[in-house]
């Protein structure tokens, strides 16, 4: 629970850093620029207050681990929900309007998280979780997108190193991989989910899990 909230408050820090015209630089998202992307996170930031208030009766059918699904296809780019984002985003215009409307949905659902019972259940895309993996599977998807953030930003604030790790363990659990040492967990959440290639020394290290790159976790 404590990391959800350091990985979130983190990476809206990082975002109300940014200088306006970073907004128009790429993501690491393919086919989202900065601002595409921060229009997600408020999405994201708004599909949490909507869960954390979504009670449910029935046992939990997944954890932190099984509630993602795993694809080694990557986004084409044409899915309706990602165009409409790229039109969203750039219907704000301002950066400081995306900037404000993230801290404003974004800090009650941070609030939202804090005061969340860990055992209550909660129910999202016709599952049912305990609010507490429910906010810890998102740590991964915090920090992957605060490095998807930063991709293409010099000098922007990477995310903690406690939510790197988490989430390294995550997605060692969800593709049943265990990453080599050699490679930082930084390196291993960019290869792994394919937001980068590896290079020869981390292919040779990754052995036969190489040739089951890119894991798209969605």
């Amino acid at each position: 629970m404590d990391l959800f909230g350091h990985s979130w408050a983190a990476l809206r820090a990082a975002v109300a850093a940014l200088p306006d015209e970073d907004f128009a630089r790429p993501s690491g998202c393919a086919g989202w620029l900065v601002r595409d992307l921060v229009c997600h996170l408020i999405v994201d930031a708004q599909d949490v207050l909507i869960t954390l208030v979504t009670p449910a009766d029935a046992e939990p059918t997944r954890d932190a681990v099984t509630y993602w699904e795993v694809s080694s296809t990557p986004p084409a780019g044409d899915d309706p929900l990602d165009a409409l984002t790229v039109r969203l985003a750039a219907a704000y215009e301002d950066p400081s309007l995306l900037k404000f409307h993230l801290d404003d949905v974004g800090s009650a659902a941070g609030r939202a998280a804090g005061l969340a019972d860990p055992q209550a259940r909660v129910g999202t895309r016709g599952e049912v979780l305990t609010a507490g993996d429910y906010l810890s599977a998102y740590v991964l998807e915090w920090t992957l997108h605060h490095l998807d953030l930063v991709a293409h930003v010099p000098g922007a604030a990477q995310p903690p190193g406690a939510g790197l790790a988490r989430s390294r363990e995550l997605l060692e659990a969800i593709t049943g991989v265990v990453f080599p040492a050699s490679l930082s967990d930084r390196d291993v959440l960019l290869v792994g989910t394919g937001r980068r290639a590896p290079t020869d020394a981390e292919r040779a290290a990754l052995g036969t899990a190489a040739a089951k790159l890119p894991f798209v976790i969605g």
